[in-house]
């Protein structure tokens, strides 16, 4: 197991009535970067005993709105409480039980005999909306089964952006700011070997990068902050002959190519199509993995498995059904094989470790790279990376064939989240190049190691990351985009209030 560095310093949830984003990059990076195990010194499970597995997560999201008292940046959560009687607002209560109650779950189906997995994936706004409205009761009953030994085999926490940003529009320089300010946060309600356990990333929206360069860098990001795997859904990936996938139920090697030709790697877990909360609600995944059998990877033979995300507390299927579906599931197989052989639940990283010590490596796993990336690089000679030759690639591919584009791919295609949204994305990208013009410089002065730690660097950065959250560029025109025209109005405030910042001494 891996030991944790000396010394350590305990975090705090709340610095000068702001979020523990940032500060501590070098110890929260000396964390997360190692190969030890994380599940296999405890796992209960056995390959050769598995004829196939599945993989559930609950995804979970309130933004954070500039909607208190005189524009006081509050939870969603906190104004759905204030504001009942507005559209579904009577759902408070509800959504904060759903945001508790996998800390009843899994310990009652454990004291039963029962196997469970679950993985979670909690935005960055909602753990720190539920330390602003004093939710203790919530976050107690997540730190039961995320820091008790007795529960950690059973969950799996699944790191996301902070603050909900859709990747594919993300400012490719604050991608890793998002990542690794959920992990700073994290830490803080969590610990530190709670932080260390996470290998597995769940990008907002599911939406993933299809522009070479801001794939190139997501994943380039993500292994800079110690993860191993991601969830993609199936449709935002392609073969690298730009095929439909042919082994969704395997992992799976995204590989990712820039503008200069570099190519970087990541596993990646492919989610299905599908409703997802009506099948992570009905327990899909299960009934699903019941009709596979098991697939040769490399020199090995494996049980597939079936991975599905939907969002644990949307909708009166999920609030409703779920409780019931779920525990229904865990008792069948405890019937049918005691919860451990033939059909059974998995979490992510324990999979793959498990596949691991069979004797499979990631090269073993088919590849992929993200959708429409074919027609890219069937543009460009091979020996021909540059800049410009990608950009004239996808010029010309937009010209020729109206339906491509680079704003990548979600299981939310319905929409978009760039078109129509110019009112929210131009603030958010001069937010963003402002931001990086005054730090990055101090930033990449070594005698400046403690700059992050500013109490002005932190309200900058939280106004940069709020920016950039999905839900201003969902519901349309109205109250949502004018919450993101006022968090840019606070914080173009802040910067000229701030001024020039020198570095701490």
């Amino acid at each position: 197991m891996f030991k944790l560095p000396d010394n350590l310093p305990t975090l705090p949830e709340i610095i000068d009535n702001l979020p523990n984003i940032c500060g501590w990059e070098k110890e929260v990076l000396t964390v997360v970067n190692h190969d030890e195990p994380i599940f296999l010194p405890t796992t209960n499970l056995k390959l050769a005993d598995i004829n196939a597995v599945f993989a559930i997560a609950l995804h979970m999201h309130q933004p954070t709105i500039p909607a208190g008292n005189n524009g006081l940046l509050i939870s969603n959560l906190q104004y759905m409480f204030a504001h009942q009687q507005e559209g579904d607002n009577h759902n408070a209560a509800p959504f904060a039980n759903c945001y508790s109650r996998m800390g009843d779950f899994i310990p009652e189906l454990v004291a039963q005999g029962c196997n469970p997995r679950v993985m979670l994936d909690y935005s960055g706004n909602l753990l720190w909306g539920l330390v602003q409205m004093g939710r203790s009761d919530i976050l107690d009953n997540l730190k039961r089964i995320t820091c008790n030994p007795t529960y950690q085999p059973y969950v799996e926490w699944l790191g996301t952006m902070w603050s909900h940003a859709v990747i594919p529009s993300t400012p490719i320089a604050d991608i890793k700011l998002h990542i690794i300010a959920w992990q700073h946060y994290f830490a803080a309600i969590f610990g530190w070997e709670a932080l260390a356990r996470i290998k597995g990333f769940s990008p907002p929206e599911m939406h993933l990068p299809n522009h070479p360069d801001t794939l190139f860098a997501f994943i380039k990001a993500l292994k800079e902050c110690g993860y191993r795997w991601l969830l993609v859904q199936e449709h935002t990936v392609e073969t690298i002959n730009g095929q439909p996938l042919n082994y969704k139920h395997l992992p799976h090697r995204l590989i990712a190519r820039n503008s200069q030709g570099e190519e970087i790697s990541i596993t990646a877990l492919i989610k299905t199509q599908g409703s997802d909360t009506k099948l992570v609600a009905q327990m899909q995944p299960y009934y699903e993995a019941k009709t596979l059998s098991k697939q040769k990877l490399g020199d090995v033979v494996v049980p597939p498995i079936v991975s599905q995300i939907g969002d644990g507390e949307n909708g009166g299927v999920m609030m409703n059904e779920f409780p019931g579906g779920f525990q229904q599931a865990w008792g069948d197989m405890v019937q049918n094989g005691g919860g451990k052989t033939g059909v059974v639940g998995v979490c992510g990283t324990e999979y793959l470790e498990l596949l691991a010590a069979a004797g499979c490596q990631l090269e073993d796993f088919p590849s992929c790279q993200a959708s429409g990336q074919h027609q890219i690089w069937a543009q460009i000679p091979e020996d021909n990376y540059q800049l410009d030759a990608v950009e004239n690639a996808i010029q010309e591919l937009k010209k020729n064939h109206p339906n491509f584009h680079i704003d990548g791919a979600s299981w939310t295609n319905h929409i978009s989240w760039v078109q129509g949204y110019e009112n929210v994305l131009s603030p958010m990208y001069k937010f963003s190049n402002l931001f990086h013009e005054k730090f990055d410089d101090l930033l990449s002065d070594q005698s400046s190691v403690n700059l992050t730690q500013d109490s002005q660097y932190r309200q900058l950065l939280l106004h940069n990351l709020l920016l950039q959250t999905s839900c201003f560029r969902y519901w349309g025109q109205g109250t949502w985009t004018d919450y993101a025209q006022e968090i840019y109005r606070q914080g173009e405030q802040l910067q000229e209030r701030l001024g020039s910042l020198k570095a701490p001494e």
